[in-house]
């Protein structure tokens, strides 16, 4: 025996057997990227810094 929900979503997801490969994506958010957009720039940011601290750094000890 199954539940209603679950007889609903075969009945629904039925045509899709004989597709077979075809079946087109039914995810919600499938089409963004996979990181934060803020994610990115934070890791730009703490990248780029620490090179622009580096250099700085290296040009005030004296040395390259």
């Amino acid at each position: 025996m199954s539940t209603p929900k679950m007889r609903k979503a075969n009945e629904k997801n039925a045509k899709n057997v004989t597709k077979r490969g075809n079946v087109s994506k039914t995810s919600k958010k499938d089409d963004g990227y996979p990181v934060s957009p803020e994610l990115i720039a934070l890791f730009v940011f703490v990248v780029i810094g620490s090179a622009v601290f580096q250099i700085i750094q290296s040009v005030w000890m004296g040395g390259f």
